[in-house]
Order: structure tokens, then C-alpha cells, then sequence
């Protein structure tokens, strides 16, 4: 264990401390949600960082550190289903599953003793989920401070407004404040699968036994 991994845990450590604190209905709860989450992502800067300035870059660290990253942004991801009625479950799915693919490629890289070739638009794609997942929490916390909000959130079912452009042709006050994670979540849902397709493109000879450098001996 070296500095670099023990960052990498610590921001897996300060996910249970997070999910506790987004789901406290108060607005000091989520003020300090958002500052763990904050935390937690300046970690991804810093691991990588001091691996680099110490020279600790290991295996172990190459794989837990993007690990760790998908820990925390499932995480916050599948809370905002139970804290937000329009951000739809497929979202979070495709998500989870690029996510998913993208382990398991990393996985094969490492069997076969090869590099997982990456992109600028992984890392784009990382750094505007994080943006985008606190800029949510910061909703939630503009959402706590308004009752009204809350109270046009319960009535759309009775409304009967299910889309997101409905709600944004109705008469509802605080129409942007409601339908703001959605559209966040909406354009992070198009880069995860828009990077996880360039990932399989350009790794997809990863897929193609052998499998580990063993086999291929």
C-alpha cells in the first residue's frame, strides 16, 4: 500500500458517509453531501498525481483508481433514482453497463499483458460526470430551501405531466429547477455510451482469445 492507493480507498471509505448525507432531507445534510462528493472526486486528481511525482505507479493502482471512480458515480447515480421521480432507471443502466464493459476489458488487458488504449473523451466523459453529479446535489440543496418546489414535484402525477417537455410548456414556477437533472443526466447518459462505444472500437481485439499471455505461449 502506497499513498497513491490509499487516496484511491479513500474515496471508495467515503461513499457510505456520502449516501447517508444525500438521503438526510435537510439542506445542511446536503451541503455537506456535496462537500464529500467534492472531496472524494479531488482524490481522482491527487492519486494520479502523486503516483506520477512519487514514482508508486503500480498495477494495483491502475486498476482500483478508475474502479473507485465508478464506485462513487454508480453510487451517487443510483440515489438520484430514489431522490428524483423523472430521472429514468435506463439511464442509470446504460450507464452501469458501459461501466461494467469497460472493468472487463480492463480486466483483459491486464490477462494479456497488453495496454487498454483510452481516449481524451473517457477522461472528458469522467470530468463531466463529476461536474454534472454536483451540480445535481446542488439542485437538491436550492430544491430543500424552496417548499414550493417540493410541493410542484408531488403534483406532477397529478398533473399527469410525464415528459420533460410537458412540464416545460406547463405553468409550473419552478419548471427549470425540476427538469435540470434530467437534462444533466441525459447528456452524461450520451457521453458514457458514446465513450463506451469508442472504447470498443479501438480495444476490440481484447475480446479475441487468448485470452492471458500464458495461453498464448
Amino acid at each position: 500500500m502506497n499513498i497513491p492507493n490509499l487516496l484511491t480507498l479513500s474515496r471508495i471509505i467515503l461513499i457510505p458517509l456520502f449516501l447517508y448525507l444525500i438521503f438526510t432531507p435537510t439542506i445542511e445534510h446536503r451541503i455537506w453531501a456535496l462537500v464529500i462528493f467534492i472531496i472524494a472526486s479531488f482524490t481522482d486528481f491527487l492519486d494520479g498525481w502523486t503516483a506520477r511525482k512519487l514514482r508508486q505507479e503500480t498495477d494495483t493502482g491502475k486498476f482500483l483508481d478508475p474502479l473507485a471512480d465508478k464506485f462513487l458515480v454508480i453510487s451517487a447515480l443510483i440515489a438520484f433514482l430514489f431522490l428524483d421521480p423523472l430521472i429514468p432507471l435506463w439511464m442509470v443502466i446504460v450507464i452501469i453497463a458501459r461501466d461494467l464493459l469497460i472493468t472487463l476489458m480492463r480486466y483483459l488487458s491486464i490477462k494479456k499483458g497488453s495496454m487498454l488504449r483510452t481516449s481524451r473523451l473517457g477522461k472528458f466523459k469522467t470530468a463531466f460526470q463529476m461536474i454534472g453529479i454536483i451540480v445535481i446535489i446542488m439542485v437538491f440543496i436550492v430544491r430543500n430551501s424552496i417548499k414550493n418546489v417540493q410541493l410542484e414535484i408531488n403534483q406532477l402525477s397529478a398533473l399527469k405531466l410525464e415528459t420533460v417537455v410537458e412540464i416545460l410548456n406547463s405553468n409550473l414556477v419552478h419548471k427549470w429547477l425540476i427538469v435540470c437533472p434530467y437534462l444533466i443526466m441525459a447528456v452524461v447518459t450520451f457521453l458514457t455510451a458514446l465513450s463506451g462505444l469508442r472504447y470498443i472500437i479501438t480495444n476490440w481485439r481484447l475480446f479475441i482469445p487468448p485470452y492471458t499471455q500464458k495461453d498464448a505461449k
